[in-house]
């Protein structure tokens, strides 16, 4: 999918890029898989602000996606390549031979007519979904399980993949996006081929209008506050931060401050995410 580029004929579109739209084949969601959903706008049932910055944008429906895949053996036909505002992926929306309709996150190179399936001796495909110790080690994959049944909640952003390392025992060694090599259990399942809208990495806004669009509320700088407002706050003209290292509003420690500290989960993770790729970011 190619990048639209604009001419700079206003503040707005100079630097603005946006998709093409051209694998979309179907402009309105298949009714029966969505459900509404209310924008709370960070406010939690007391409305007091939780989560800072969010509010307005667009009204937004759920689609219903299948991420556990569980419909085994029955074939099921890709009927259209969707639009879905609430992530950055594009969702296929499926066709089973006995009626049912289900959404899947749409990998590259999946395509309307295109058949898939969820099983156990089937074939190594794009879309074709199966327990990683059916999947030969050095494949693609996207949409992995932590736990067997749960369904997929890893690899799942628009041009991820994960790449299948080595099986040992009972677990394998799976490479994610960040370059973390983790174990993941040979029973869970995982999707073949990388997530679609590989472009999405390409696209630069432009203006503050189209955040705002997507729900996003201005976010302003610790400097620029007063010091009641913000330990960053306060000083004559432009000030540096004036503290050993950045604080958050709170006065926390942030900006390359550690935040794991889930040690039951240590024992899974073989090789961190290199520093590169978290400075990328």
């Amino acid at each position: 999918m190619a990048v639209k580029v604009y001419k700079p004929k206003t503040p707005g579109t100079r630097h603005k890029t946006s998709y093409t739209f051209e694998e979309i084949t179907k402009t309105t969601p298949e009714r029966s898989l969505t459900v509404p959903r209310k924008n709370k706008a960070g406010r939690n049932m007391y409305g007091r602000i939780t989560v800072r910055h969010r509010g307005g944008g667009h009204k937004r429906l759920i689609r219903l996606v299948d991420y556990k895949r569980d419909k085994f053996d029955v074939p099921a036909t890709v009927a259209a390549i969707e639009y879905d505002p609430n992530r950055t992926a594009r969702l296929a929306l499926l066709h089973y031979n006995d009626g049912e309709k289900r959404y899947i996150v749409a990998p590259v190179g999946l395509s309307v007519g295109d058949q898939v399936l969820s099983g156990r001796e089937i074939d190594i495909r794009v879309g074709n979904n199966m327990a990683l110790a059916n999947i030969p080690v050095g494949t693609t994959i996207h949409n992995i399980e932590l736990q067997p049944g749960k369904g997929g909640q890893m690899v799942r952003s628009a041009g991820t993949s994960a790449q299948l390392l080595a099986k040992e025992g009972k677990y394998a060694h799976v490479r994610l996006p960040s370059g973390e090599v983790r174990l993941v259990l040979q029973s869970c399942r995982a999707s073949i081929g990388q997530v679609g809208n590989v472009e999405h990495a390409n696209i630069k806004l432009g203006k503050a209008g189209r955040k705002r669009h997507m729900g996003w509320r201005p976010t302003v700088r610790g400097v620029a506050m007063n010091p009641n407002d913000h330990p960053h706050g306060g000083g004559e003209g432009r000030s540096p931060i004036g503290m050993p290292g950045p604080k958050s509003p709170w006065g926390k420690p942030t900006l390359g401050k550690k935040t794991r500290h889930n040690k039951r989960t240590d024992k899974y993770i073989l090789r961190h995410r290199s520093k590169a790729k978290r400075r990328r970011k």
